[in-house]
């Protein structure tokens, strides 16, 4: 058996055999990393469905019932009058919203939930009605069920009653809506009408609260939006970047101001001919790292840490003519995927970096003093480890970056092979046999 193990393709036979079993476990790490982030969304959700999801205002929208008639023949040859009735839609002319978002982190076992609390005052006023546009015969317009919605996508964030003033009274909002063509979720007021007027104007004060992210819907002719908040790594997302934003380690301000002419949808219709779905623009108050991100990023360099630790080992065996059993193989493979369990398990408790180093000086202690004596060599152990934290530290500075990670990935992986085929230049594969008085080494 040990003139087997002594043969040098046999040898590399076996190591790559052990490589691809050791992806069965590598692959068992990134399920794990996934099952986590998992648990994490999960934790995100409950917290969120308790206090509430985010938010997205839409609104307020002016909506008049619109009945059309028509003649219709029926079966016996009588015209009998068939009544449709439509929703003409009115998005303001200006929409103004200013406020304050006031973020907390909240935790759920060991996983951490941006919460917040926000202020806003939504004015604004409408005087476009163009009902010669869409041949509207005005006598049809039902002026007296006329009514506005705001919509609101989590009504349970609403920390106090909602009043709109609009021109010189004010309405207490209700729950629910009389029309789902432009929103799903929201409030509303019946606002009734004698006659259209020149100018609506209309102002009121939410108090909404909501999780991770806050947005709006750019439903004016022209939309300002004015944030301020003490949160001090904000995410602006959506369809509109802020025109200037303001960041500092005391928190942000960001302002918006959005054309109609930027959207793709007008200032009034009938029915659902248009959406404003997909229009939406804010700010993302999410925790800046995602250690689960972060840990399948270094799970998926699990091949690359295996067959080049492997690769050490094998020219180890080869140039000194040390042999080394396959267990011992094994027990370095495991240690190399144990390193994975150890930096997410640490990942959850202090910050991602921290985490990584400390699982990695572990690793690389471990496979230091177990070569030492398998290899009865302090110089070989320490070349071993070496090697090993030259890649720990490579994979480290990879996962910190983001748009250059495939181009330094691409050149320290060329590098490495570069190495290895100048270190295995001279070696006569076809002649190349262990002598057989080796010394095993065997612990």
């Amino acid at each position: 058996m040990k003139e087997l193990f002594q043969n040098v393709f046999f040898k590399m036979g076996m190591i790559l055999v052990l490589i691809l079993l050791l992806l069965i476990p590598a692959y068992m790490v990134q399920n794990l990393i996934y099952e986590r982030a998992q648990r994490q969304t999960e934790a995100i959700d409950e917290v969120s469905s308790k206090h509430a999801r985010e938010q997205s205002i839409t609104g307020p929208i002016l909506t008049i019932p619109y009945v059309t008639r028509k003649q219709v023949e029926d079966t016996d040859g009588t015209y009998k009058e068939v009544v449709n009735k439509h929703y003409y839609h009115i998005l303001p002319e200006q929409l103004e919203i200013n406020g304050e978002v006031n973020p907390e982190t909240r935790k759920r076992g060991i996983f951490e939930v941006v919460v917040y609390g926000s202020d806003l005052k939504i004015t604004g006023h409408f005087d476009d009605y163009k009902f010669d546009d869409f041949n509207l015969n005005e006598d049809n317009l039902q002026l007296d069920k006329a009514f506005i919605t705001i919509g609101i996508s989590d009504l349970k964030g609403i920390t106090d009653q909602v009043q709109i003033k609009v021109n010189d009274s004010s309405v207490m909002c209700n729950p629910g809506l009389l029309s789902t063509d432009l929103v799903s979720s929201g409030l509303h007021i019946r606002y009734p009408l004698s006659k259209m007027p020149e100018k609506l104007d209309f102002s009121f004060d939410l108090s909404l609260n909501g999780s991770a992210s806050l947005s709006f819907t750019p439903i004016g002719k022209v939309t300002k939006v004015n944030l301020t908040s003490p949160w001090s790594e904000p995410s602006f997302n959506g369809s509109f970047l802020p025109e200037n934003r303001k960041i500092s380690k005391d928190g942000f301000t960001a302002n918006w101001k959005i054309l109609h002419l930027n959207r793709n949808f007008p200032q009034s219709w009938v029915g659902t001919k248009n959406s404003v779905r997909g229009s939406e623009f804010g700010v993302d108050l999410r925790l800046p790292v995602d250690v689960y991100q972060k840990s399948m990023r270094v799970a998926k360099y699990a091949i690359l840490f295996i067959v080049l630790t492997y690769l050490v080992f094998f020219f180890v065996e080869i140039l000194n003519r040390v042999l080394i059993h396959p267990i011992q193989y094994i027990l370095v493979g495991i240690a190399l995927i144990l390193f994975y369990v150890l930096m997410l398990a640490f990942s959850e408790q202090m910050y991602f970096d921290t985490a990584y180093i400390l699982a990695a000086i572990m690793t690389i202690l471990l496979i230091f003093m177990y070569c030492r004596s398998i290899l009865k060599s302090w110089g070989l152990a320490a070349m071993t480890a070496s090697i090993l934290t030259i890649l720990y530290g490579f994979i480290f500075i990879i996962i910190q970056m983001q748009d250059y990670a495939l181009l330094f990935g691409s050149l320290g992986i060329f590098l490495i092979l570069a190495v290895t085929m100048y270190f295995s230049r001279r070696v006569d594969w076809f002649s190349l046999k262990e002598e057989k008085d080796v010394e095993q080494k065997i612990d």
